[in-house]
Order: structure tokens, then sequence, then C-alpha cells
């Protein structure tokens, strides 16, 4: 993400259009980093946020607000009372750095008119926000920097406020050809980090943008390049900055797979390829851009805790189920046992008592067996213990098969959650997996908890000829799809005897082109547990031949007279509409 001096002068840009002229009547400060300004301009009202924290200092305009402290910290005091009502009569941006200073002209307790300045600081862990007299003088910050914590400079009351030094970087905005070509291919450092090393405000994402358009490889080392080449360089550099210079900004989102990757002031050659939105305010695409990202990051971190249950569920599961395979393994000894207790009793008349084994004709076969014996038992008792024995093996066997068949659809279940969590599930989604796993007892339901309201909606694409697919993000999804979107004639798809999303092509009685049934199969393939692999088999079969299995887990089915194909799980090229 380029939140460098480049997005900054965006910022610059804007506020001057909106706030210029315009009066502070609100201040508030919800957390400890973070201000609220509400500006009066022009008969519009407009919310700043302005946040100094370490980790992501950001600042825009937005149509939200926080919930502020019932008594408000002395920074926020200070400020209501020098500027409250303030009128801004100027936002600058220092060179290209990411400082933003408003200059602001109010009434001081005399009536004087006075100009005070509030400098916003968007520099990462050094991020601030600090006010400021006409002089220089600081009045306060929200943050105290004392020489024990830096040895650059002192942020604190009644110390002279001024810029960081950063070390000989030059001005992007000012730097001629010349001064370009000596700072910045002077020694081996590859050409990109050089940019940014040796030029206010420029980030490593413009940095490989300026390489990229000259057709540079960003990773050569700079002193490597011949004349030609550095000023070629430098001319696409400048080419860049004019767009800067002349606020030529077109705010852009990137996307890979509808994850936010990147974002920028204007559009960069490097991300063509990718899908991207275009905005008309910088505010806005700061905004959207980092609460898509929060929200992917919450998404995400539900989704691991998700798995992990699904996951510990799981290998209880398969533990489990190899003991039990061990088990019915041992009973396969019964019907040795059954025998061994039919022939004893066939034979008992000729067998003497004492022996510890005895070799008679198996009558099944005409072949000789020995048996062990008991030699302190009779022969009709040693035939009754072998008949104990193979009644005990038979109960377990018929106990231990209808055990290991619902062992198998537990592990069925579970698995075809897990798939689920692999689809990259929005919020209402993983709520419905969640709702599942409480329902099916692998989450304890809190008393306060209600049950979910399934909300969710299935994906849809789009083929080359027009029909719609819908895919299941989870059970209840496949479910609804099947049984509640689906009518009689439309197709049903689905990864053949593994766990995966259902897919319907909704025919409107249309009949299907071949192309089509493709499409379907490789979503098929690729929403499942096989996606990985280069060919998977994939059933299909119109939805009236489908049916629910009863007393089953949802998104559980049985189906006839299907078709199969063998197809690989690749949708690039598959249109996804939401």
């Amino acid at each position: 993400m380029a939140f460098d001096g480049i997005t900054v002068a965006a910022l610059v840009t804007e506020f001057n259009k909106y706030f210029i002229n315009g009066r502070i009547f609100k201040i508030a400060q919800p957390e400890k980093d973070e201000l609220f300004l509400t500006i009066k301009n022009n008969k519009e009202q407009y919310k700043l946020q302005i946040s100094a924290g370490a980790t992501l200092p950001l600042m825009y305009i937005t149509n939200k607000s926080k919930q502020s402290p019932l008594t408000a910290p002395n920074f926020c005091m200070l400020l209501r009372k020098h500027i409250n009502n303030g009128r801004i009569i100027s936002v600058t941006q220092p060179e290209l750095e990411r400082i933003i200073d408003f200059e602001i002209e109010h009434l001081n307790e005399l009536g004087d008119v006075c100009r005070k300045h509030l400098i916003i600081e968007l520099m990462g862990k050094h991020s601030n926000i600090i006010f400021t007299d006409d002089n220089n003088k600081i009045i306060d910050s929200i943050k105290h920097i004392s020489a024990l914590t830096s040895s650059v400079r002192e942020v604190l009351p009644g110390r002279e406020y001024f810029i960081p030094q950063t070390t000989e970087k030059s001005n992007p905005l000012t730097i001629d050809k010349d001064t370009f070509i000596d700072k910045i291919f002077t020694d081996s450092t590859p050409i990109y980090k050089s940019l940014y090393l040796n030029l206010t405000g420029l980030s490593p994402v413009i940095s490989n943008e300026i390489c990229y358009y000259s057709g540079i490889d960003a990773d050569l080392p700079a002193n490597c390049l011949d004349g030609n080449s550095r000023i070629h360089l430098y001319n696409m550099f400048e080419q860049l900055i004019d767009k800067v210079k002349t606020k030529q900004f077109a705010p852009t989102i990137y996307y890979d797979n509808n994850t936010p990757i990147e974002f920028n002031a204007f559009p960069l050659e490097m991300f063509a390829t990718k899908s991207y939105k275009t905005f008309s305010s910088i505010s806005e695409i700061l905004e959207t851009y980092y609460a898509q990202k929060e929200t992917i990051t919450r998404i995400r971190q539900r989704s691991a805790d998700l798995r992990q249950i699904v996951q510990t569920a799981l290998n209880k599961n398969y533990k489990k189920y190899d003991l039990q395979l061990k088990q019915l393994k041992d009973t396969e000894k019964r019907d040795k046992y059954k025998l061994y207790g039919e022939l004893l009793t066939a034979y008992a008349y000729s067998i003497e008592n004492g022996l510890s084994e005895i070799t008679v004709n198996n009558y099944y076969d005409n072949s000789e067996l020995t048996i062990p014996l008991n030699s302190e038992l009779s022969a009709m008792d040693n035939a009754k213990k072998y008949y104990e024995k193979y009644n005990k093996l038979k109960r377990t066997y018929d106990a231990l098969t209808d055990i290991i068949k619902t062992t198998q659809e537990e592990i069925e279940h579970l698995e075809s959650i897990s798939i689920a969590l692999d689809i990259n599930p929005d919020e209402n989604a993983l709520k419905e997996l969640k709702e599942e796993l409480t329902q099916y007892g692998y989450i304890k339901r809190k008393i306060t908890d209600k049950k979910a309201k399934f909300t969710s909606k299935p994906m849809h694409f789009r083929s080359k000829d027009g029909f719609d697919i819908f895919v299941g993000k989870n059970n209840f999804q496949n479910e609804d799809l099947t049984f509640k979107v689906a009518t009689g004639n439309d197709w049903w798809f689905h990864a053949k005897g593994i766990p995966g999303s259902h897919v319907i092509v909704k025919c409107d009685g249309k009949e299907l082109p071949d192309s089509v049934f493709e499409e379907a199969g490789r979503l098929a393939a690729y929403f499942s547990k096989s996606r990985g692999l280069e060919k998977v088999e994939v059933d299909y079969v119109q939805k009236k031949h489908v049916k629910k299995v009863n007393g089953g887990k949802p998104g559980f089915v049985i189906y006839h007279t299907n078709f199969s194909m063998l197809i690989n799980p690749d949708i690039s090229n598959i249109e996804q509409i939401s």
C-alpha cells in the first residue's frame, strides 16, 4: 500500500477544494492518537478523520463517526479552546513530504485575530499531530517526544517545530535532470530502491512503477545503466511527477481475486492486468481500501478460528476411524471360531479329553484342519467357548459397521465445512458455517447467542453463452441452491465422491451448449477437495434426479442416472458476477 507523498498530495488537493474558508465547529478525540474534526463550508459539512497510530497512520474525509470518551483528553480540550470555530485559510504540503499543514485563523480571548497551525505527520511509527503558533512554537502535540526517545528532535510544548531532515533527499517536484542523474545512479543499489531512498515522498510501489513504465528492470544496480537509459528513466520519472504537479489524480484500487492488494493516487501500468476500481475522491479510496482490508483480516481471523475447530474435530475423527478399522479387522476371526465350534460339535464323540489340539476333516472343503483345544475342557466345552468368541466378535462387527458408517459421515461433513472455509467466505457465510458447527455440537452455543439468519448469497458466475451458474459457499447454501433455487430441469454438478460445492446451471427451459457443461464442471472441480489436482472427476445430472438424504446433514444428497466428466479445475476464464 502506497500511503506516500503522492497520496498526501492528492489529499491536500482534495482538502483545498472542500476546506478553504471552512470553519472547524467540532473537535473530538475518540482514541489517544486519533482526532475527528467536523468542518462546515459553503453550507456543507465534512468529517475529517486523522489517525497518528504507529501501525496505520491515516487521514481522510469520512461520513462515519466514532464514540468519544465522556471526558475529553487534554489535547482535545486545548484544540477546542484555541481553534473551535477557527477558519481554515490554507492547507499545504511541504515539498512532497508526508506532512499536511492546516493554517487556521481564530480569535483569541481578547478578540484579536490569531493564526495557528495543526500539522499532521503521517510517517509510520513517527506519526504525530502537532499544534503550533504562527512562529513555529509548539503549543502541544498528541504524542510527546523527548530527547530520550529521539535524538533527531524533541516534540514538546515550548520547543520550536521543524520538519525532520530526510538525509540528503531531493524534492521530486523541483529536481532537475542533472541532479537526478547524479543522485540516482551513484552506486550498485537496485534502481527502484535508489529512487525512493534519494527522493522525498516516493514509495517502493511508485519507484517500481517508474522502472516498469521505463521498461527497465527495477532490480538492476543503478550504476550499471548507460547514459541513454539514465536519461530515459528521468523522462519517465518526469512524466509521472507532472501528474502530481498538474493534479491529474485518478485514485485507483487494484484487486486480486476480489482482495484489495494496492491503491494509488493514479493508475499504475504495472497492475494493468489486475482488476481495479477508480474513484473520484482520494478520501473515498482510502476509506474503502482500509475498510476492505480490515474486513478481510477479520474474516481470515474468524475463518482461522473455525478452521482450528474443524481440524481438531477432523483429527479426532481420523484417529477414531483408524482405531475402528483396526477393531473391525480383529473381528475377521469370527467365522474361523464359528467353524471350530461346528467341527468340534460334529466330532465331539471321537475326541478324547486332555488334548491340546485336534486335527479333523473340514467337510466344507474336504481339507485337514487343526483346532487348538483347552486340555482341561471337553470337546463340547471347547466348542461352546469358540461359539462364545464367535458371537462376541459378531456383535462387535455389527456394531462397528454402524459406528464406522457414522464416523465416515462425520468426517465427510467436517471435510465439506473445511472446503467451504477454503472458498474465501464473506462474513455472513462465516456466520452460517459457525451456526452449522454449533448445531452439530462442535461449538458450544452461548445462552445469549441467537440462531443465525442465513443471509449470505452463493457465488454467481455467467457462462460465455449467457447462462447463470451458481456455486454454494457452504452446506446450507448447497442445500438451498439444490432444493429451492434449482428447478427440475436445471443441471446439478458436483465433484465425484469428495466434499465440494453444489453447482447449479439455470436453464430457463433451454438446451445447454457443451461449453456450459464444461464451465460448470470446472467450477465444481475447483470448489472441491481435489482443486489442486490436474484432473477431477465431476458428476452431473438434472436436478430432478437429486434427492435429499433422509435425516442427513445439510447439503448431503443421493442421485442416480448421472453423467461424468474428467476435467481440469481451471476457472480463470469464467466470469464471476458476485
